[in-house]
């Protein structure tokens, strides 16, 4: 149970934000019934990661890789944002209505924060609903919203090439403009939520830090204390469903 001060004290910050940043994991993606990445459940349990989730293995057998992603998005085709998503999107629409800046950066590949109504996302690890040229003919996106797909590989509408879904694999680099976006975003942040990740994987895990020697506030949010929650400015455990709603309602209260 966390108390009514600190949910008040966490939302005098959320209502005087100037520059509100925001980063979320798994964890929030989880409440809404998609399988996390290490969970026992996950989507990875019952497949060779080096065979689907790295280049050598897309360009060893790509029909086999674009059917398996394929599968997932079919999954998250059944999936709604949860409150915590939506809350999130509200938050965004009354921090930019009155004209201070707010973003929101994701280890989430599933779309539901767009989904949701988010609309300043950086998306560290791409997006399953999107797929770019394997040969990189242009920096052009393809919106992949149908699922099942035609046809796997699915080819390359610019040139005579095939699709790779728009995700980081491992061995892979992230976008090196979203990465140094979300740096200077953190170090600019005066607030920034941390909601539903480990705090481990770097270097989104490095990004609360950076808004922390900033001056900025840290807030976590997450169902179990993690490596963050000792340097936080405030750490509320559970359910990100059921705590941004709380927050958000009490932000309405003190803006009127």
């Amino acid at each position: 149970m966390i108390a009514p001060e600190t949910i008040m004290r966490v939302a005098e910050l959320m209502a005087k934000a100037e520059r509100a940043a925001v980063l979320t994991g798994a964890g929030v993606s989880a409440e809404s019934g998609v399988p996390t990445f290490r969970g026992k459940h996950g989507f990875w349990k019952d497949e060779d990661v080096m065979k689907l989730a790295t280049l050598q293995g897309f360009l060893a057998d790509p029909k086999k890789v674009w059917e398996w992603y394929d599968w997932r998005r079919g999954q998250l085709a059944e999936v709604e944002p949860n409150p915590g998503h939506h809350a999130l999107a509200q938050w965004e629409r009354m921090v930019t209505g009155r004209g201070a800046s707010y973003s929101l950066i994701t280890q989430n590949i599933d779309g539901l924060h767009e989904l949701a109504g988010s609309k300043t996302i950086l998306e560290l690890h791409g997006n399953l609903w999107y797929a770019r040229c394997l040969k990189g003919c242009c920096a052009e996106l393809k919106h992949i919203p149908d699922t099942p797909l035609p046809e796997y590989p699915p080819p390359c509408p610019w040139c005579d090439s095939i699709l790779r879904p728009h995700v980081v694999w491992f061995g892979e680099q992230l976008d090196p403009t979203v990465i140094e976006e979300s740096f200077n975003v953190s170090g600019a942040a005066d607030l920034m939520l941390v909601v539903g990740t480990s705090a481990q994987v770097y270097p989104a895990a490095g990004l609360p830090y950076i808004t922390s020697r900033a001056g900025g506030k840290v807030v976590e949010i997450n169902l179990e204390p993690t490596e963050l929650s000792y340097t936080a400015d405030f750490a509320l455990h559970g359910k990100s469903g059921e705590i941004l709603p709380q927050l958000l309602e009490k932000v309405r209260e003190l803006v009127g």
